[in-house]
């Protein structure tokens, strides 16, 4: 691609994430940064310097009007991305948005809509599904190596400070299913398809933060499989695994599992092989972080590679609603006290 073809890109929001996202671009031929833009002048314009974009903005409908651009990609928190979104789909720009989608399955499914009506393309930032030791699993899964999965358990437990790189988690009402199980949750169904039913527990352990920091969540899927997603922000162990996630799935001729140090160990038709599944990484990342920082990395490559083949990516605003949708269908179950059907998407 020639540098007249390549892609012009903005992204929206500078903060503490939006770095994996902008280092992740940098490493991406296909993709020109044209802007970036922060409502703290100082963090767009520390952005732009360090990223190289010609310009650098604070108000976003400005931007908008200023550039030619194809896509944004808005990483900011949840309850600005219904007006981001709108304004993006009215200029005609498509957009990639960060997770979680909005604070409501209402503003989600409006979301989803303003983009099908503008027909600009929606790919919401899921990157736990596009991790390298996960996309192994998910790999394996669907060449059999373990036949038909019937039980998986997905687990996501540490004691890991988040709240000092990102101290509004603390204040929220509603944290960790929404912030840390929509990622494990998103990673089930890539794995064990839709759910039928699910029942959540959730536990406060933490009394200075506003939300609960440990949910289990049982769900039982369409195909008939079950699944156990836990996470927790207040375990205490030694070695802290953060930000590992632990899988098991168990299927109908083997096991797989992603077990502690990212080894991989599958068991099937009688034989084990186990090897080491941690990524590679590009030198701005960091550990812990690696694994994360190199999912962004994966997912915008996708990202480009479903924009090239002309087809949707895995986590378009549709498919993310599937998974929203188990979010908001824990804390239905975990405030009720019994098993709730998730709401189906839109269509």
């Amino acid at each position: 691609m020639s540098t007249q073809q390549k892609l012009r890109l903005a992204v929206i929001g500078c903060g503490f994430f939006a770095q994996n996202h902008l280092h992740a671009w940098s490493e991406i031929p296909e993709v020109e940064l044209i802007a970036v833009c922060d409502r703290d002048p100082a963090r767009a314009e520390a952005a732009r310097q360090r990223f190289g974009a010609p310009a650098a903005y604070t108000d976003v409908e400005a931007m908008l009007r200023a550039e030619r651009l194809d896509f944004v990609d808005i990483a900011t928190t949840m309850e600005t991305h219904r007006a981001l979104v709108g304004l993006a789909a009215a200029h005609g720009v498509h957009v990639i948005v960060q997770k979680p989608l909005a604070p409501s399955w209402e503003d989600c499914a409006a979301i989803v809509e303003s983009c099908r009506a503008a027909n600009v393309r929606l790919m919401v930032h899921e990157n736990f599904r596009f991790q390298s030791p996960i996309l192994a699993v998910r790999k394996a899964v669907a060449e059999g190596r373990i036949g038909t999965p019937h039980f998986a358990q997905l687990s996501f437990r540490s004691g890991y400070d988040v709240y000092s790189g990102q101290p509004y988690l603390a204040t929220e009402k509603r944290f960790i299913l929404i912030d840390l199980g929509i990622h494990i949750l998103d990673v089930c169904r890539a794995i064990m398809g839709e759910a039928q039913t699910l029942y959540c527990l959730t536990q406060q352990v933490n009394p200075e933060i506003a939300g609960e920091d440990v949910a289990t969540t049982l769900i039982r899927h369409a195909g008939g499989g079950v699944s156990i997603v836990d996470c927790s922000y207040s375990s205490r162990r030694l070695p802290e695994l953060f930000p590992q996630t632990i899988l098991r799935i168990e299927g109908s001729a083997g096991t797989i599992e992603l077990l502690e140090g990212y080894r991989l160990r599958v068991t099937s038709n009688g034989a084990v092989e186990e090897r080491d599944a941690e990524p590679v990484t590009p030198g701005w990342t960091e550990k812990p972080w690696h694994v994360v920082q190199e999912s962004v990395l994966n997912l915008q490559r996708h990202w480009i590679s479903a924009w090239m083949n002309g087809t949707d990516p895995e986590t378009s605003g549709v498919d993310n609603l599937r998974t929203y949708g188990l979010v908001m269908a824990a804390y239905a179950s975990a405030e009720r006290g019994g098993a709730v059907v998730p709401a189906a998407p839109v269509p």
